[in-house]
């Protein structure tokens, strides 16, 4: 988990700073911190999403390979599929709160400079 947390906190870090020029227009013009704020999450658990998706598909097909290698819990067990996506879907939280936050606090003016 703490590899998804570096994972998504630098990914979602380098995109919200390609995008200080917008993040600066969007302030200019009047756009308010919350949504800010919400442009940038929404963005880093679209990622996020993605990427559970893809890894449950994954798993779920994989599933006969590592039965055999799973004891006292089945191939396909639900509590552990919910309870590892929600783990996953909290860290991308906390790993896109970190770059909201800092882009919320963008200056227009030096954002317009940037480039």
């Amino acid at each position: 988990m703490l590899l998804a947390l570096v994972g998504i906190y630098g990914v979602v870090a380098y995109s919200s700073a390609q995008r200080t020029q917008e993040v600066g227009i969007r302030v200019a013009l009047g756009a308010r911190r919350e949504d800010i704020l919400r442009l940038i999450l929404f963005h880093g658990l679209a990622l996020a999403g993605t990427g559970m998706a893809i890894g449950i598909a994954a798993a779920l097909l994989l599933t006969r390979l590592l039965a055999s290698l799973l004891y006292h819990v089945t191939a396909t067990d639900p509590l552990t599929f919910v309870a590892g996506t929600l783990l996953f879907l909290l860290v991308s939280l906390a790993a896109s709160l970190f770059p909201a936050r800092r882009a919320m606090s963008v200056d227009p003016s030096v954002a317009l400079r940037c480039e």
